[in-house]
């Protein structure tokens, strides 16, 4: 087992990703902190996990204080934290720039940016103190690509992008490596809303269609597969790996410069 006994921490546990990380992990030999905004599907993804020690902490990520109380809890159950999977995330509404609504520009910012930032302030606090840790923040393809009609999401991932790397720069010196996942369209829920919100519910079988063909592959990568992913960055199989943005969308990188 790559992580036997390792204490990771997951953030947005209850979504697609987050439940298939727990899975993996846990298969892994890893001891669990889940973190979700919804208890009650916090408990369904424990019962669907492998392991007998699973602490379970609700949790809004957009509120500091209750980032520093699941990371408080993890360590007073565990001692200390092994990996991050910085994973929680929205989409938000779809719009133009200029049609774009406050409310959901702050929304998709307080997630995906400042729920990002104060788990990385927490755990990192604990992982510079045993000087060890590996972290694993989930970023986007539209961390370095244009997104129409989703600027403030893409703008939020690249935003991850730059925590990433910061992060990495100052942690090195401590034997803790920060990474990023990069996937592309994932079979999860957040791509049924991306869907919907591009063509409208009734056309969302179209929708798909369409997104697939822009994937090389041809389909949409399976949460086990970014899980995956994260299990590698997470273990000393990636031990000379930091501050990296890992793509994994099917080849649709190999359509960018960058």
């Amino acid at each position: 087992m790559l992580l036997k006994d390792k204490v990771v921490l997951i953030t947005g546990a209850a979504g697609g990703i987050g439940t298939a990380a727990a899975k993996a992990f846990a298969n892994e030999g890893a001891k669990l902190a889940l973190v979700d905004l919804n208890e009650d599907a916090l408990k369904k993804v424990s019962g669907q996990v492998e392991s007998s020690d699973i602490l379970l902490v609700p949790a809004d990520v957009t509120k500091e204080d209750q980032v520093k109380n699941y990371v408080d809890k993890t360590v007073e159950k565990y001692g200390r934290i092994d990996v991050f999977i910085n994973n929680a995330g929205v989409n938000g509404a779809n719009a133009t720039i200029t049609e774009q609504q406050e409310k959901n520009l702050r929304f998709v910012m307080d997630v995906n940016f400042f729920g990002a930032f104060y788990g990385l302030k927490y755990v990192l606090g604990v992982m510079q103190e045993q000087k060890s840790g590996s972290v694993v923040n989930t970023a986007s393809n539209g961390g370095w690509l244009g997104a129409p009609g989703m600027s403030v999401y893409a703008a939020s991932k690249h935003a991850v992008l730059g925590l990433t790397k910061s992060a990495a720069i100052e942690m090195a010196p401590y034997g803790v490596r920060v990474n990023a996942v990069a996937p592309g369209a994932t079979n999860t829920d957040m791509m049924r809303r991306i869907e919907s919100n591009a063509v409208g519910e009734e056309n969302v079988e179209e929708a798909k269609k369409a997104f697939e063909a822009a994937v090389p592959m041809g389909r949409y990568a399976t949460p086990e597969e970014i899980a995956d992913l994260m299990v590698f960055l997470a273990s000393d199989k990636s031990s000379f790996i930091d501050g990296t943005m890992v793509r994994i969308d099917g080849g649709m990188s190999a359509n960018s410069a960058q």
